[in-house]
């Protein structure tokens, strides 16, 4: 999704601020405000994503495990406001936030996609800290979001699948994560690079960095 090269990746893999001032980690207006934007819109996206999982079961039905492939868009508010907010709690916020919105609006799985919220919000959290907040770059993005997709696979195998066997239950986690990494950790990245060159995040480090 990135044209950029490897080598830049690495290089951007680090805080975009190029000023060589600590990134401030302070939480301002316009951050509470993108943040719990992205929350509820992808929260009206997690409804209509439910709809489209549930629909595309029976198409699915000769190896269920291989649904896993359309996981990934559950996991990309976090990994999206981590990556473009970058302020401590940015990404749990918004994960959080999303599956509130959700369950508000009808979503099949009721009060556990809080539960889930929670995960697919503190597991990129932890990402981005390991970093110190100063790593938003694809390399970082793509492990958070593989990160969230094992947590929200351990749930689904207690809760939903804890009978599938052995095989089925490695496929499950493959095709997950690989969803993960492909819509959550570089279709983040190339969201972010998009609305920065559309001026729409200006007011971000990330949006600066672009120029």
């Amino acid at each position: 999704m990135s044209r950029r090269s490897p080598a830049s990746d690495s290089t951007s893999d680090r805080t975009s601020d190029r000023t060589g001032v600590e990134p401030t980690r302070q939480w301002r207006t316009v951050d509470i405000v993108v943040t719990a934007t992205f929350g509820v819109v992808f929260g009206v996206v997690f409804w209509a994503w439910g709809l489209v999982w549930n629909g595309t079961a029976a198409v699915f039905a000769f190896l269920p495990p291989v649904q896993g492939l359309i996981y990934g868009v559950w996991f990309v508010p976090g990994v999206l406001a981590g990556i473009v907010v970058r302020r401590p709690g940015a990404a749990f916020l918004a994960a959080f936030t999303a599956a509130l919105v959700s369950a508000l609006l009808g979503s099949t799985w009721g009060a556990a996609t809080l539960v889930y919220g929670i995960v697919q919000g503190a597991l990129p959290e932890l990402v981005f800290a390991l970093g110190r907040y100063r790593r938003f770059g694809w390399v970082t993005a793509c492990l958070a979001a593989a990160a969230t997709a094992c947590g929200a696979v351990a749930l689904d195998l207690v809760v939903y699948y804890p009978s599938w066997a052995a095989g089925w239950k490695a496929a499950y986690l493959v095709t997950v994560v690989v969803s993960a990494v492909l819509v959550a950790g570089l279709g983040s990245v190339a969201l972010q690079r998009l609305l920065s060159r559309a001026g729409a995040l200006d007011a971000f480090p990330a949006g600066r960095s672009r120029r």
